[in-house]
């Protein structure tokens, strides 16, 4: 006959099973604790309509990647339209990732396959490079910014899965109003706080947005700040179009893809139209004292340590 455990065995036991479960509890605690002690916040990036009533969230890496590809698109003068497109297309082909892997051969934000004639690997694995590819066959389908959605990418991409675009066009929609700059302040970003990361390069960042938007994104070394400096600065030409706020949509566009980029490219701070953005609280009015020169231009300040 199997004995059984006497009452004050049993109580012990369950002593014990309680004191484990509080260190347990203490060690993940303590866990979580020490690895926030070098980050203020989870690094992530929010889109917000203008009602609050629609909200996409994303990783610094997949704003960054979805900022370029509507910065390539505008630049070559393809509507908003045409980057809603190309965004749900990358969202579905890659979830915005820019991926050196896939079915086949397929590699990058839009699985372009080196063997079908879309450029080599490396070429591909280049956002710049990839977005502009794709913005390239668009531009050949015929009314492509009247076809729905679905069909248009199709047409580009000549997918397996033709109706899979369909799903993404809420969420492209939204993050292409922000990031071609029709939606003031519309895109937030909480970058990484970790001690220890290093000054930001404001040569960097020239580089990127010549790279990304054209060398006339930056006509004068005047307009771009001195080599030293920590802050670059952006021209917007006044005859761009207007956001609802009466600044030009370009400014907010150059703002966003600052915010986009914050993570890699060590950016602390950007200013533009009386607003302000700041890796640790987002964006707010800039206050009277601290603000730029030109209120005319995209001021993007890179971290000093």
């Amino acid at each position: 006959m199997p004995r059984t455990a006497s009452p004050r065995r049993r109580s012990r036991l369950l002593r014990y099973t309680a004191a484990l479960a509080v260190l347990a509890a203490l060690g993940g605690y303590l866990a979580v604790q020490y690895d926030s002690s070098n980050t203020k916040a989870v690094p992530r990036c929010v889109v917000r309509a203008a009602d609050g009533d629609h909200v996409y969230e994303m990783s610094l890496h997949q704003a960054a990647n979805a900022a370029t590809i509507s910065a390539v698109g505008t630049t070559r003068g393809m509507p908003e339209r045409a980057v809603t497109i190309a965004i749900a297309t990358a969202i579905q082909e890659s979830t915005l990732r820019n991926i050196d892997y896939g079915d086949r051969d397929s590699v990058g934000l839009f699985q372009q396959r080196p063997s079908q004639g879309w450029g080599t690997v490396a070429q591909i694995m280049d956002p710049v490079y990839s977005a502009g590819e794709f913005y390239d066959h668009l531009a050949e389908v015929p009314g492509y910014s009247r076809l729905p959605l679905t069909v248009a990418a199709q047409r580009v991409q000549r997918s397996g899965f033709p109706q899979a675009y369909a799903k993404h066009e809420p969420d492209a929609a939204l993050l292409a109003a922000a990031l071609t700059g029709r939606e003031p302040t519309a895109l937030n970003c909480t970058p990484s706080q970790k001690t220890g990361q290093g000054p930001g390069d404001a040569a960097k960042v020239r580089a990127e947005l010549i790279r990304t938007f054209g060398k006339d994104v930056l006509p004068t070394a005047k307009a771009a700040g001195s080599p030293a400096a920590a802050t670059v600065s952006v021209p917007v030409p006044a005859a761009a179009r207007a956001t609802s706020d009466g600044a030009p949509r370009r400014g907010w566009e150059l703002a966003h893809w600052a915010v986009a980029h914050s993570q890699e490219l060590r950016i602390e701070r950007v200013s533009y139209a009386d607003r302000v953005w700041e890796a640790g609280s987002g964006w707010r009015t800039e206050d009277a004292k601290d603000k730029e020169p030109d209120a005319t231009a995209v001021a993007i300040r890179v971290a000093a340590e």
